[in-house]
């Protein structure tokens, strides 16, 4: 953005009601004391809080940190959507972070919304930047047990070197919550859940006993029904 640029926002401002209001109303000699009622309620409410401030023809809008220009004109606010979004040195962002570099360079009543509106519109944003996971859900609280292997946790290590006489590649690894006390049981990466199951009853359950709880991160070596 060049000086024309800058001269262009301050032509913009005659041009609009609010905009020439504040400039006429931040010039140190204006004495009209009802001249802010005029104004739309949102910059009303802007000027009421000592938000807005001119300096060099340019409005600026203050925020808790940071004093940016403020823009009035569709055509330089379109301009400063393309250049954040479309410029080859800033890359196709995602739209948090879009709303960050804007939110330090320039300010008007809607650009939260006209820049998630300039997003949504973007076929590269929706394809790029759209999240695919699951969203995770509430935390659960785990309640804590009162006896030895009431409560267990369970992972599987895997990428180990195979060894003995089945060539195990693999350790499903038990953890007692209440005295962590580990149990470390032999097995294969790609066991199926019905394996896993048949592993844990028969070298596990005779030292353990059966579990109220069982905490695993959800593999599918403990969830599937293959």
């Amino acid at each position: 953005m060049g000086t024309e640029f800058f001269e262009e926002v301050r032509e913009s401002y005659k041009q609009d009601k609010n905009c020439h209001i504040l400039t006429a109303l931040l010039d140190k000699d204006f004495k009209y004391a009802s001249f802010p009622n005029s104004l739309d309620d949102i910059w009303k409410t802007f000027h009421d809080n000592g938000r807005f401030h001119f300096f060099d023809g340019i409005l600026y809008h203050r925020s808790k940190h940071t004093c940016v220009m403020v823009l009035c004109s569709r055509i330089l606010i379109n301009t400063i959507l393309l250049e954040f979004h479309d410029n080859i040195y800033y890359g196709n962002l995602s739209e948090d972070r879009k709303m960050e570099r804007i939110k330090v360079c320039a300010w008007w009543p809607s650009w939260t919304k006209d820049v998630i509106e300039y997003c949504h519109s973007c076929d590269r944003c929706q394809k790029a930047n759209k999240a695919t996971g699951k969203i995770f859900g509430l935390m659960i609280h785990i309640q804590e047990p009162s006896t030895p292997w009431e409560v267990v946790h369970m992972d599987l290590v895997t990428a180990l070197s195979p060894g003995g006489d089945k060539i195990y590649n693999a350790c499903l690894v038990i953890v007692d919550r209440y005295s962590k006390t580990p149990i470390f049981l032999p097995c294969h990466k790609d066991d199926t859940a019905m394996y896993t199951a048949l592993l844990i009853w028969n070298r596990g359950k005779s030292h353990t006993g059966l579990f109220k709880n069982i905490i695993s991160d959800i593999d599918l070596n403990f969830t599937s029904a293959s």
